[in-house]
This record gives C-alpha cells, sequence and structure tokens, in this order.
C-alpha cells in the first residue's frame, strides 16, 4: 500500500539539468533569500552589518523588495507590522552583536502580540565559535542565548546546506499558532563562500494547524448552551487566527455579549447590540463578566491589561480558547482548549444549541450606560475631542498604530477599530518607540490605504531617524504626535504613587521643534490644535507621500477603573 507521504515527486528533466549546473557567483547568503523566496516572501526588512553582508549582497540577484531602516529595533517594528497586517511570516536581516541585540525589543513585542517575524541574524565566523580564536568584533559568547526567553524558537546554522531546511523550520514556526518571531543564525564565513547547492526552488510554506480536541469543544458548546448567561472576551487570538466572522457567528446563536481586549481591537463589531465595545478596564464591565455562569474567553491569557489588573474574579464556568499552551490556565482555572482560534470557534459553531435571550441586548445597553456616566462625570472632555477627530479623520480600512502614550491607553477602550486587524498597539510588551516604525512597515505591506501612527512627545524621539525612511519609501503615513512636554503617562504614574514626580529630569523633556525637524527630512509639519485636528489629520492622510501632525496638549487618563 502507498502512503500520500511516502510519495516523492520526480524532478523534470530541466529541473536536474538546472541542479546540475547552478549558476555561478552565489554564496551562502543566495541560499537564504532563495529559500525566502520559494517560501512566499517579497518583502525583507533589516539594516546591514559586517557579518551580514553575504546576505545584502545576494539581495542585488533576487526580486525581493528591501525596506532598510536607520535603527534594528525599528526594522523589527516594521517586520512586525508587516507581519500583523499580511499573515505572513516577515524577514528580518541583521548583524551580529549589537546589531542583533538591538531588534531585542521588537521581537519581545512580536512574541507578546504573536506577530510573525523571522529574524536572520548573521555570526561571527565559524572558526571563532565553541571556544576557538576570540577577539572578533561584535563578538558574544552565546548570541543565540539572548533570543531564547525572546523568540520561539531558535535555529543555528552552521554550514551552509543546513540553511534552506533551517528557514523553512523557522517560517513554519512563526506562522503556526500562536504566530510569533523566530531566530535564525548564519556564521559569516558560511554567509559570503561560494556555494554549488543548486538554487532553491521549493519549499513547504504551510505551517503546521492546531485544531482543538473534540471531547472538549463537545463539552463547551454544552455549557455554553444550556449557559443562563453567557458571555465572551475576544483577545488578539482572534483577530491573529482572522477568526472575527466565527465570534459573531457564534456569540449571535448563543446571544453572548462580547468584551474586546486591548490585543482583539475589531475582532466584534463596535455598534453590534451584543457588544461591551472594550471598556475591560471599567468595573461595570468588570462587574458584568464576573457574574457570567459561563464565560468563554478567545485568543487571550487574562493578562494585566485583559483582566482589569488582576482584579477580575470569574465566579462561573470558564472556558479558555489559546493557542499558546503556557497561557492556558495560568490566571484562572478553566476547561482549556489549545487550539487556533478559528479551528476552534468553527468546532463551536458546529456543535451549540442556539439559545434565546431578549434581555442580552438591554444588559449590555445598560452596562454601557453606566460606563458612560462614570467618564462623564470626570470632566474629559478634552481627551475625547482629540480620539474624536482621529476616529472621524482615519478611514475605516486604514490600519493604525499606537505608541505607549496617553491617547493610546485612552484608544484601547474606546476606539471603535471599525474592522479587524486595523489597530494595533504596543501594549503586549509595553516598550516605547513602536508606533512610527510600525506604521513603516504597514504602508509597505499595503500602499492603498493610508496609515496613521500616533505618539507623544517622549516615544517619538525613540524613531525619529525613520523620517528618513518614510521619505526615502514615499510611504502613506501620517504621524500624530502628542506633544505634552515630557512622558505623560509616567508623569500621572509618578504623581498619584508619590505626589509628584521624583525629579523634574525623570519626566519633563527637552525636546526639539518637531514640525521643523520633520521638514528638515523634507517631511511636511504642521502643528495642530484640538480643534483643527480633525480637519488637519483628513487632509494629512489623504495627502500622498509621510506627513507629521504636531499637537501641542496636556492629557489626563480617566480614573483608574479597577478601584470601584
Amino acid at each position: 500500500m502507498t502512503h500520500d507521504h511516502d510519495l516523492v515527486l520526480r524532478p523534470t528533466a530541466a529541473q536536474t539539468e538546472a541542479a546540475l549546473n547552478p549558476p555561478p557567483g552565489r554564496s551562502g547568503g543566495d541560499l537564504v533569500v532563495e529559500t525566502l523566496a520559494a517560501l512566499g516572501a517579497t518583502t525583507v526588512f533589516g539594516l546591514p552589518g559586517q557579518h551580514a553582508l553575504g546576505m545584502f549582497d545576494a539581495l542585488r540577484r533576487s526580486d525581493l523588495r528591501y525596506i532598510g531602516l536607520r535603527v534594528e529595533n525599528n526594522a523589527g517594528f516594521a517586520a512586525d507590522a508587516y507581519g500583523r497586517i499580511t499573515g505572513e511570516a516577515a524577514p528580518l536581516l541583521l548583524s551580529t552583536g549589537p546589531g542583533a541585540l538591538t531588534s531585542l525589543a521588537a521581537l519581545q513585542e512580536a512574541a507578546a502580540a504573536s506577530a510573525p517575524v523571522l529574524a536572520i541574524s548573521s555570526q561571527i565566523p565559524t572558526a571563532g565559535l565553541g571556544g576557538g580564536r576570540h577577539g572578533y568584533l561584535h563578538e558574544l559568547p552565546d548570541q543565540a542565548a539572548s533570543f531564547r526567553g525572546v523568540v520561539k524558537s531558535v535555529h543555528t546554522v552552521r554550514t551552509q546546506s543546513q540553511i534552506p531546511s533551517a528557514v523553512e523550520a523557522a517560517w513554519k514556526s512563526a506562522l503556526t499558532a500562536p504566530h510569533g518571531p523566530v531566530w535564525v543564525e548564519i556564521p559569516q564565513d558560511v554567509l559570503l563562500a561560494e556555494t554549488a547547492i543548486p538554487v532553491v526552488t521549493g519549499g513547504d510554506a504551510f505551517p503546521e494547524e492546531l485544531p482543538p480536541r473534540p471531547e472538549l469543544t463537545a463539552v463547551a458548546a454544552d455549557l455554553l448552551s444550556r449557559a443562563a448567561r453567557p458571555a465572551i472576551i475576544a483577545g488578539g487570538g482572534v483577530v491573529r487566527a482572522d477568526a472575527s466572522g466565527k465570534l459573531k457567528q457564534l456569540a449571535e446563536a448563543l446571544n453572548a455579549p462580547v468584551v474586546t481586549t486591548p490585543g482583539g481591537k475589531g475582532a466584534f463589531p463596535w455598534t453590534h447590540p451584543l457588544s461591551l465595545q472594550a471598556w475591560i478596564e471599567d468595573r461595570h464591565t468588570t462587574d458584568f463578566l464576573e457574574d457570567a455562569d459561563v464565560l468563554l474567553v478567545v485568543g487571550s491569557g487574562l493578562g494585566e491589561l485583559s483582566s482589569n489588573y488582576h482584579t477580575f474574579k470569574p465566579r462561573g464556568r470558564v472556558v479558555q480558547i489559546e493557542a499558546d499552551l503556557g497561557k492556558l490556565e495560568s490566571n484562572h482555572p478553566a476547561l482549556g482548549i489549545h487550539a487556533d482560534a478559528r479551528l476552534a470557534l468553527q468546532a463551536l459553531l458546529e456543535t451549540v444549541d442556539e439559545r434565546a435571550d431578549p434581555s442580552a441586548a438591554e444588559r449590555v445597553r445598560t452596562v454601557l450606560g453606566l460606563v458612560r456616566e462614570r467618564i462623564d462625570a470626570q470632566e474629559l472632555t478634552l481627551e475625547q475631542r482629540v480620539l474624536t477627530a482621529v476616529r472621524t479623520a482615519l478611514p475605516d480600512r486604514s490600519p493604525s498604530f499606537w505608541d505607549m502614550t496617553i491617547l493610546a491607553y485612552w484608544a484601547w477602550s474606546a476606539f471603535d477599530a471599525r474592522h479587524p486587524n486595523t489597530m494595533h498597539s504596543a501594549q503586549g510588551a509595553g516598550g516605547l518607540g513602536y508606533a512610527f516604525p510600525a506604521a513603516l512597515g504597514a504602508a509597505a505591506a499595503d500602499p492603498t490605504h493610508p496609515v496613521l501612527a500616533v505618539s507623544g512627545d517622549g516615544g517619538a524621539l525613540y524613531s525619529i531617524a525613520e523620517l528618513a525612511t518614510a521619505k526615502q519609501h514615499a510611504f502613506n503615513v501620517t504621524w500624530l504626535i502628542v506633544d505634552d512636554g515630557g512622558y505623560g503617562i509616567l508623569r500621572e504614574y509618578m504623581t498619584d504613587a508619590f505626589g509628584e514626580t521624583t525629579a523634574t529630569e525623570a519626566t519633563e523633556l527637552s525636546r526639539p521643534d518637531y514640525v521643523a525637524l520633520a521638514e528638515s527630512f523634507g517631511v511636511p509639519g504642521l502643528r495642530t490644535t484640538p480643534e483643527t485636528l480633525e480637519a488637519d489629520l483628513s487632509k494629512s492622510l489623504t495627502t500622498p507621500g509621510p506627513s507629521v501632525v504636531v499637537l501641542p496638549a496636556v492629557l489626563r487618563m480617566f480614573a483608574p477603573t479597577h478601584l470601584g
């Protein structure tokens, strides 16, 4: 009997001839580039360095588009966004030592947000590895060890014949649920040496699926079908799995109210009668979720932000669908289903019984009304006006990228993303400098929609060099910088905790004239006001090429919502 996996495709005569007579002048770097192209990559991000030049030289002989940024961490953020927007593994080419290490914060964000990034780094020559010669530029005793605690998987290459398989394995790892960043390391001499290995023409680009265990979905379907007050928390896993449509079908079948986490923005329609929107940091919402007799958590580990700072204490039965095995029941006891959100939701759709609940929509309206009353009582008109102006100016299908700034904290709860996979922030790992380089990666992924980046003046300084990248590639990105004179959110935290900031220098910043600075890069800049923000943003977003809009304003956070 012949099994499918026993079948081997025989090469054609032309393929055999090409394999036996590879073109001259190729190197190990060509094997990297050829493998990426064979797997379906079209765009790579990165920054060259001495040890990595074999890869960058090979790009000249390929059809891959290279987008070079000015700082490795920003290149990582751009790749992160490209992976989120396209669902493809985004190649990130880096050098050894300092260049590689500078990408770590971006890879941490990609890991926290399940963004598929395929980082490929050079390494010192093989003669210096494993206790050989020392003193190479950029040398680390164990470079891969610096990444093992951050990325999904590490793949070390020591010979040219290992390159195609290692890159392919890394690609599959990045795209296997949960998506995430992976690391490939190749020594300088392996990349530079001429190769007689045939041109890489094929590769298995299909990652392994992660279906749910049927006995678990059967129990979950029974619990949900018989529930009196079911509710759903939708996290980033729903967005990554492209499962928003199935989530809506299931919620409607069960008449179950849905709240989205910051990472799950857009996973459920904002104005749907069952939508609790995203006020997961509000005590009224927390109380509602705690009262559910069956709570379905899809694609969320119920971490700090998604559990109202760990004050959430569910009283009913929790069913948790999560592709990251380590997050199953990590914060709350549950019926844990280790699965891709799309496949698990499909299994539930096929087995749940529809349930009627005429009171569900009314209970949702009640909670949203209480939330609105609470916010309105805090006299935060300016903040809401600014966020409304941003939402009105931004086209519905345009993606937005938000740095760790006060306006982003508002957006997590109060911004209607309108469509899945259109609002992204650095809330996964929480590092500064994410928004603008990520927006550049999104613009590279889809040039048909303008992209918005939102930063504070402090976070903007982390990525200001990428104005040169935006100008060089004429990316359609508008960068809104809210200038409050310092690290605004840290100013609030320190004042709330200690009565004042420890030192003026800790939170208050001397900063450039951002409009003049943008113009020095050849990027149009303008200074706006809360009253003119909507019109200024609309104009910038509809004008081709990059632009900077600066809003001088001191915004405040709403009161801590986990205190009741």
